[in-house]
């Protein structure tokens, strides 16, 4: 299997704050498996204060990990594609609000604008779901985007199937070894599991 160490990574994060907690380990252990790791992140990323955390914390804390800038603008992203390849872009945690941007063509984030970049150049694109209605409203966008070529998913379930039954989370602890099978041209098997884990 390919390794990550020595590849350029984008890692996008866009705006679901509950899920941070269980990405932040799994870009440290790209770094730490001798990946570089490119961050980029939404607006609402890096202006929203929760009860996760404040923005501006988080951005120090990518920082710090990676050793980059945040890439915060469309217009910092956009050289991704032709300039500073990437060999292969993660979104986690993709919104639903991003993931139906993205499968109908609006590029209006900078998370959005470095995928676009990365899909140009036929790298892969490796996605992680993070959303409320992936069994709603947007179940349409994720067929769409499972169905597109470049693009790959972090396994996901159901994280909270009696709570929240249209509600599905990518099992982040996945994201380096679906990174490295993207990187070959094949989708980490099983796609959809019986249930999120941690």
């Amino acid at each position: 299997m390919m390794s990550v160490k020595g590849k350029r990574i984008g890692f996008g994060l866009t705006g679901s704050h509950c899920t941070y907690d269980a990405v932040f380990p799994e870009i440290e252990r790209l770094v730490n498996n001798g990946a570089e790791v490119m961050p980029i992140v939404t607006s609402t990323v890096m202006n929203t204060e929760t009860r996760f955390g404040k923005g501006e914390d988080w951005i120090k804390r990518i920082e710090e990990v990676t050793g980059h800038k945040v890439i915060d603008s469309i217009v910092k992203a956009e050289p991704l594609g032709p300039k500073i390849p990437l060999d292969c872009m993660v979104i986690a945690p993709l919104t639903g609000n991003s993931m139906s941007k993205f499968a109908n063509a609006m590029t209006d984030s900078p998370v959005l604008m470095a995928a676009k970049a990365t899909i140009r150049n036929h790298r892969p694109v490796v996605l992680g779901i993070s959303t409320n209605d992936a069994l709603g409203l947007n179940g349409v966008n994720l067929m769409r985007l499972i169905s597109t070529k470049d693009i790959y998913f972090i396994p996901f379930g159901q994280d909270a199937p009696v709570a929240k039954p249209k509600s599905m989370v990518a099992r982040m602890t996945l994201i380096q070894e679906t990174i490295e099978a993207a990187m070959e041209g094949r989708q980490l098997q099983p796609v959809i599991i019986e249930r999120y884990l941690d």
